[in-house]
This record gives C-alpha cells, sequence and structure tokens, in this order.
C-alpha cells in the first residue's frame, strides 16, 4: 500500500500543483474584466462568468498595445505618456526603475538571463548555476579590477528570489544549457537533472 500511495503521489502531486498554478494565473488575469462596463460583463448578459474570458481580453491588450506602439504615432504618445510620468516625483523613480528592469529582461536585443552559467558559490569548493544578467557599471566598475561580470544566482525551490553577484569572468564557466534547462534543473533541487550534452561535443570543448 505504501508503494501504491507513492506511485498515487507522484502522479497526482504535479497535476494538483499546475491546476493550482493555473487558475491562480488564470484568475488573476480574468480582474481585467473590471475594466468591462457592468452591462458588458458575461455575469449581467448571460447570468454567469466565463473562466478565461479576461485572461484572453488580457493577452488582446497586450498585443493591441505592442502593435499600436509599433509605429511612428504610438511611438510618439509613449514618450508623451512617459514624459508626464517623469513629472510625478515619486512616480517617476518607480516608474523608471521597473521599465528599466523590463528592457532589459524582455528586449530582444538585450542580454540579460540568455545564458546559464556555473559559478563558485557560496565558497570556492561548491558551485551552482547562475545567470548573466550583465557587465558591471558605474562607479562599481572602477573599483573592480579586471575582467567582471554581473551573474544571478537563484534560490531552490523559488527562483524568484536570490542573489546579485558581480565575480571574475575566468571564475564563471558557461553551461551548454538553455536557461529553461537550467531552471527546471534549480527549481527541481538537482532532481530533474539535465541530459549530458553529446560526446563529441563535450571533446571538443
Amino acid at each position: 500500500m505504501r508503494k501504491y500511495f507513492i506511485t498515487g503521489l507522484l502522479i497526482l502531486v504535479p497535476l494538483a500543483i499546475t491546476a493550482w498554478v493555473l487558475n491562480l494565473v488564470i484568475g488573476t488575469m480574468d480582474q481585467s474584466l473590471l475594466i468591462v462596463p457592468e452591462r458588458w460583463q458575461p455575469r449581467t448578459l448571460i447570468g454567469f462568468d466565463i473562466p478565461g474570458l479576461g485572461t484572453m481580453l488580457t493577452v488582446l491588450i497586450v498585443f493591441l498595445t505592442g502593435l499600436l506602439t509599433n509605429n511612428l504615432v504610438g511611438n510618439y504618445v509613449v514618450k508623451l505618456w512617459e514624459r508626464l510620468l517623469q513629472r510625478i516625483p515619486v512616480v517617476s523613480s518607480l516608474y523608471g526603475s521597473v521599465k528599466q528592469v523590463s528592457d532589459t529582461l524582455f528586449s530582444s536585443s538585450g542580454n540579460a538571463f540568455r545564458k546559464a552559467v556555473l559559478v563558485p558559490y557560496p565558497h570556492q569548493n561548491s558551485w551552482t548555476i547562475a545567470f548573466l544578467t550583465g557587465t558591471p557599471g558605474g562607479d562599481v566598475k572602477n573599483h573592480l579590477v579586471g575582467d567582471y561580470v554581473s551573474v544571478y544566482v537563484p534560490t531552490t525551490p523559488n527562483p524568484t528570489s536570490g542573489f546579485f553577484l558581480m565575480m571574475a569572468r575566468k571564475d564563471v564557466v558557461e553551461l551548454d544549457m538553455s536557461v529553461d534547462t537550467a531552471l527546471k534543473y534549480i527549481v527541481s533541487m538537482g532532481v530533474v537533472a539535465p541530459d549530458a550534452p553529446p560526446a563529441n561535443e563535450a571533446a571538443s570543448k
């Protein structure tokens, strides 16, 4: 019975967690229906809510925003809006910081989180997986002697928290591993090990 119980857990726990996460994401995105006038909402029109409708609306809004701003007129409107936000004391600093981070992470021309690396952490005799985020800048660069890179070391099993480190490039080993594979490896606490690269590729490195 213990064997069957554990087998059942191995099947049902991933399904339950996946369903919980999807329900949380869809439920959050469905809140976008609040911007729709009440008389046009599903509960008013047909008497009940339609799960996922707000998610579709959110995706549509994001797509249309990108479509409209990807031209001269839309780009000009966005710049005017940003200038307005920059004149509001508290909002300007918050919006500027968030926009700078989002541009770095989501821009197609950016290099943040494009490469998984192996770094010595928390000491020289132990190693962990990290992600390249760029190179040190500002006055920090003036105090670092040599070639340094910036890396983000995520925690396990929650990779959304972690540590920002600046390390010598010679101590950072680039991995033949995609970012998605590295994240799975981290979240699983090493249980879901990635496949080893082919022997001929490993020998050529």
